[in-house]
């Protein structure tokens, strides 16, 4: 099966309180598609200024894999710079949060597995 680009579903949402929308590409539409492993993968847009919100992660971990822009990522209290090629982990009982720095989008892949 391909699914086209045009096909991918695309949602608009704050995320655990963040400020502004992430814009969301479903690359796998939810559990099903994803054999029961997760529940998320997902091509990622943060519009400049825009967050994700702290949160912590319980039954679930969450990767993001950064491919262009320039974020700030609050790894369990450690804030740190990324930008494309770096990936974020936070494993299962662990908090994170994003936000873009840049002038430009944040894009990123992020996936959640079931732990």
């Amino acid at each position: 099966m391909i699914r086209r680009k045009d096909e991918q579903q695309v949602e608009f949402k704050c995320i655990r309180n963040g400020i502004g929308e992430a814009e969301m590409h479903k690359i796998l539409n939810g559990a099903d598609e994803m054999l029961g492993k997760g529940r998320m993968f997902n091509h990622m847009i943060l519009a400049a200024g825009n967050t994700i919100g702290e949160h912590y992660h319980s039954g679930d971990s969450e990767f993001f894999y950064f491919l262009s822009g320039e974020g700030e990522y609050n790894d369990n209290g450690t804030v740190v710079t990324v930008k494309a090629g770096d990936t974020a982990i936070c494993l299962d009982g662990q908090m994170h949060g994003l936000k873009n720095l840049g002038d430009t989008p944040l894009e990123f892949i992020a996936l959640i597995l079931y732990s």
